[in-house]
């Protein structure tokens, strides 16, 4: 078959996001000092976009050299789980974060390691039994009626893949909201003690809260157009809407590691041992704490 460069372009999509995630888990998985709660979930979403960025290059191979249902249906719970197990790590982020401002002072004697293990269990857990459903027989490809925007997947199943995603956007969105007040408040109650709002502290609280706001808006605008259109979608529409909005969305897995990895200067000590072999004194990095944003 003819190539369609919009699935070339998937899967050149799917090679850059499995090369930066792959680099970011070697990193975690090779320093000793990356180990804790913290980098357990970037490890969390970095594996889950590597999956997925396998995923989209195992879908293209297949599609144009092993062209069969069952490899397809395979692919697709595949893909599904991959992202799901994405966007719930962030979600799992998102919470980590919170709570690392929220009980400040309690948190890192309260929380376990145990604790993240059960917290990413259940995020995979949910994430595998959503890759599983159209496997188990929740597809359309016998009855092409229930086909949906997303083939082999039924209508049915991306409109409760699209509710879970809203609903998960929305307690990301929430708990922004708090933490953002909460460095607000913080900010503010430095000044009271200090008896003024230097520059220093402004400039802070400004930079914190516009990362939020990056962080929030670029998942968003990558998933938020793919979503609807998974709704309001009819299988009849041309194939060049699916992959106009599906496109976008795996940029989200490809911008994650710079967000969320690459800028945090334990990983980027890391990597600086990892592919120079040493450590050159010289070289300062401030150690970031989970809730630095």
């Amino acid at each position: 078959a003819a190539l369609n460069p919009w699935d070339v372009m998937l899967c050149v999509s799917g090679t850059a996001i499995a090369c930066e995630n792959a680099l970011v888990v070697a990193i975690i998985c090779y320093s000793p000092a990356l180990r804790t709660p913290m980098f357990v979930l970037v490890g969390s979403l970095a594996t889950a976009d590597l999956l997925a960025g396998l995923g989209l290059i195992l879908n293209f191979v297949f599609q144009y050299v092993i062209r069969s249902e069952t490899v397809s249906l395979l692919t697709v719970g595949f893909l599904v789980a991959s992202f799901a197990a994405s966007v719930s790590s962030l979600l799992a982020i998102t919470v980590d974060r919170y709570l690392s401002l929220y009980n400040a002072l309690t948190y890192y004697s309260e929380r376990t390691v145990l604790c993240v293990h059960t917290m990413l269990a259940g995020a995979w857990g949910v994430s595998l039994c959503l890759g599983l459903l159209p496997v188990l027989g929740w597809n359309c490809l016998h009855d092409h009626a229930a086909c949906s925007v997303v083939r082999p997947l039924t209508k049915s199943n991306v409109t409760l893949l699209s509710a879970s995603f809203f609903l998960i956007f929305l307690v990301m969105l929430h708990l922004y909201v708090e933490i953002c007040k909460i460095v607000c408040r913080h900010a503010h109650q430095i000044a009271l003690q200090q008896h003024f709002l230097t520059a220093s502290h402004y400039v802070a609280t400004k930079k914190g809260v516009s990362t939020l706001a990056i962080i929030l808006g670029t998942f968003g605008a990558s998933w938020l157009p793919f979503a609807i259109y998974c709704v309001v979608g009819d299988p009849d529409y041309p194939s060049v809407y699916t992959y106009a909005t599906l496109l976008p969305a795996t940029y989200n897995s490809m911008i994650n590691p710079i967000i969320y990895a690459y800028r945090n200067q334990e990983i980027q000590r890391s990597m600086w041992v990892l592919f120079c072999g040493c450590f050159q004194a010289k070289v300062s990095f401030r150690s970031r704490s989970p809730s630095d944003v």
